[in-house]
Protein backbone atom coordinates (compact mmCIF):
# COMPACT_ATOMS: atom_id res chain seq x y z
CA UNK A 1 0.00 0.00 0.00
CA UNK A 2 1.34 3.54 -0.80
CA UNK A 3 2.64 5.45 2.19
CA UNK A 4 -0.31 8.40 1.13
CA UNK A 5 -3.19 5.44 1.05
CA UNK A 6 -2.10 4.36 4.25
CA UNK A 7 -2.15 7.51 6.07
CA UNK A 8 -5.77 8.02 4.69
CA UNK A 9 -6.56 4.55 6.38
CA UNK A 10 -4.44 5.32 9.58
CA UNK A 11 -6.03 8.66 10.04
CA UNK A 12 -9.71 7.45 9.08
CA UNK A 13 -9.62 4.83 11.84
CA UNK A 14 -8.20 7.49 14.33
CA UNK A 15 -11.38 9.30 13.98
CA UNK A 16 -13.46 6.18 14.39
CA UNK A 17 -11.90 5.51 17.46
CA UNK A 18 -12.16 8.64 18.96
CA UNK A 19 -16.06 9.47 18.02
CA UNK A 20 -16.44 5.49 19.36
CA UNK A 21 -14.84 6.68 22.51
CA UNK A 22 -16.21 9.78 23.22
CA UNK A 23 -20.00 8.66 22.19
CA UNK A 24 -19.49 5.06 24.28
CA UNK A 25 -17.07 5.75 27.39
CA UNK A 26 -19.18 7.09 30.39
CA UNK A 27 -16.53 8.98 32.15
CA UNK A 28 -17.74 11.90 29.78
CA UNK A 29 -21.38 11.92 31.10
CA UNK A 30 -20.52 14.31 33.79
CA UNK A 31 -20.85 17.87 32.10
CA UNK A 32 -23.73 18.37 29.81
CA UNK A 33 -23.50 20.05 26.70
CA UNK A 34 -25.78 23.44 26.24
CA UNK A 35 -27.25 22.51 23.03
CA UNK A 36 -26.22 22.11 19.43
CA UNK A 37 -23.24 24.26 17.89
CA UNK A 38 -23.09 25.90 15.17
CA UNK A 39 -22.40 24.17 11.82
CA UNK A 40 -18.95 26.17 11.19
CA UNK A 41 -17.89 24.99 14.96
CA UNK A 42 -18.70 21.33 14.45
CA UNK A 43 -16.96 20.95 11.44
CA UNK A 44 -13.73 22.93 13.13
CA UNK A 45 -13.85 19.64 15.50
CA UNK A 46 -14.27 17.31 13.15
CA UNK A 47 -11.29 19.19 11.17
CA UNK A 48 -8.99 18.73 14.26
CA UNK A 49 -10.17 15.26 14.83
CA UNK A 50 -8.37 14.66 11.55
CA UNK A 51 -4.89 15.63 12.84
CA UNK A 52 -5.17 13.42 15.68
CA UNK A 53 -1.50 11.94 15.85
CA UNK A 54 0.34 14.83 14.33
CA UNK A 55 3.60 16.28 16.19
CA UNK A 56 3.51 19.07 18.41
CA UNK A 57 5.84 21.63 16.86
CA UNK A 58 6.43 25.13 18.05
CA UNK A 59 4.60 28.01 16.15
CA UNK A 60 3.23 24.80 13.87
CA UNK A 61 -0.04 25.63 12.20
CA UNK A 62 -0.18 23.05 9.64
CA UNK A 63 -0.33 19.26 8.95
CA UNK A 64 2.71 19.23 6.92
CA UNK A 65 4.49 21.10 9.90
CA UNK A 66 2.69 19.65 12.79
CA UNK A 67 0.76 21.80 15.61
CA UNK A 68 1.09 24.35 18.66
CA UNK A 69 -1.75 24.90 20.70
CA UNK A 70 -3.37 27.81 19.19
CA UNK A 71 -2.17 26.72 15.43
CA UNK A 72 -4.38 24.01 15.82
CA UNK A 73 -7.25 26.35 17.09
CA UNK A 74 -6.61 28.53 14.23
CA UNK A 75 -6.17 26.26 11.26
CA UNK A 76 -9.10 23.72 12.37
CA UNK A 77 -11.34 26.92 12.00
CA UNK A 78 -9.58 28.68 9.09
CA UNK A 79 -10.38 25.09 7.20
CA UNK A 80 -13.84 26.22 8.02
CA UNK A 81 -13.90 29.46 6.65
CA UNK A 82 -13.73 30.89 10.54
CA UNK A 83 -11.33 33.16 11.34
CA UNK A 84 -9.84 33.02 14.95
CA UNK A 85 -6.60 34.92 16.65
CA UNK A 86 -3.28 32.82 15.90
CA UNK A 87 -1.75 33.78 18.74
CA UNK A 88 -2.87 31.51 22.49
CA UNK A 89 -3.27 34.61 24.24
CA UNK A 90 -4.96 36.18 22.46
CA UNK A 91 -7.20 33.27 21.26
CA UNK A 92 -7.71 33.57 25.22
CA UNK A 93 -9.37 36.82 24.85
CA UNK A 94 -11.50 35.96 22.18
CA UNK A 95 -15.63 35.74 21.27
CA UNK A 96 -17.07 35.96 24.26
CA UNK A 97 -16.99 34.42 28.00
CA UNK A 98 -18.99 31.79 29.11
CA UNK A 99 -19.26 28.81 31.87
CA UNK A 100 -17.79 25.52 31.39
CA UNK A 101 -21.57 24.45 32.14
CA UNK A 102 -22.33 25.96 28.76
CA UNK A 103 -19.88 24.78 26.75
CA UNK A 104 -20.93 23.63 23.46
CA UNK A 105 -18.64 21.95 20.59
CA UNK A 106 -16.05 24.41 19.19
CA UNK A 107 -15.65 26.42 21.86
CA UNK A 108 -11.47 27.53 22.71
CA UNK A 109 -10.70 26.06 26.74
CA UNK A 110 -7.87 28.24 28.32
CA UNK A 111 -5.62 26.71 30.43
CA UNK A 112 -2.81 28.40 32.96
CA UNK A 113 -0.08 25.98 32.67
CA UNK A 114 2.52 28.34 33.42
CA UNK A 115 3.56 31.35 34.44
CA UNK A 116 3.01 34.82 32.51
CA UNK A 117 1.88 34.99 28.80
CA UNK A 118 3.70 32.12 27.92
CA UNK A 119 2.07 30.29 30.88
CA UNK A 120 -1.43 29.34 28.90
CA UNK A 121 -2.41 27.01 26.69
CA UNK A 122 -5.69 26.60 24.50
CA UNK A 123 -7.91 23.33 23.34
CA UNK A 124 -10.91 22.98 20.98
CA UNK A 125 -13.90 21.42 23.03
CA UNK A 126 -15.57 17.99 21.34
CA UNK A 127 -18.44 17.83 23.39
CA UNK A 128 -18.95 15.50 26.47
CA UNK A 129 -16.19 16.70 28.47
CA UNK A 130 -13.64 16.11 26.27
CA UNK A 131 -11.02 18.60 24.03
CA UNK A 132 -8.26 18.19 21.57
CA UNK A 133 -5.14 19.94 21.77
CA UNK A 134 -1.70 19.80 20.83
CA UNK A 135 0.34 19.19 24.09
CA UNK A 136 3.57 20.34 24.11
CA UNK A 137 7.25 19.22 22.38
CA UNK A 138 7.12 15.70 22.34
CA UNK A 139 3.86 15.16 22.47
CA UNK A 140 1.35 14.18 19.64
CA UNK A 141 -2.57 15.85 19.18
CA UNK A 142 -4.57 14.28 21.35
CA UNK A 143 -8.14 13.83 22.90
CA UNK A 144 -7.85 14.52 26.96
CA UNK A 145 -10.92 14.83 29.31
CA UNK A 146 -11.91 17.43 31.96
CA UNK A 147 -12.76 14.79 34.31
CA UNK A 148 -8.38 14.51 34.78
CA UNK A 149 -7.41 16.84 37.68
CA UNK A 150 -4.40 18.11 35.76
CA UNK A 151 -6.97 19.63 33.35
CA UNK A 152 -9.87 20.68 35.41
CA UNK A 153 -8.02 22.55 37.77
CA UNK A 154 -5.36 24.20 34.85
CA UNK A 155 -9.04 25.61 33.13
CA UNK A 156 -9.08 29.06 33.53
CA UNK A 157 -11.65 30.12 30.54
CA UNK A 158 -13.86 28.74 27.96
CA UNK A 159 -14.30 31.40 25.18
CA UNK A 160 -16.78 31.03 22.49
CA UNK A 161 -16.41 32.39 18.88
CA UNK A 162 -18.61 30.89 16.85
CA UNK A 163 -22.41 31.90 17.82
Amino acid sequence: MHTHNWRIWRNMALLLVCAVLLTACGAFRSAPDSGPAPESARKAVKTAYTQMGKKYRPGGASPQKGFDCSGLIWWAYRENGVKVPRITTDQANAGQKISLSDARQGDILVFRTGSGPRGLHTGIYAGGNSFIHSPRRGENVRVESLEVPYWRNKLIAVRRVVY
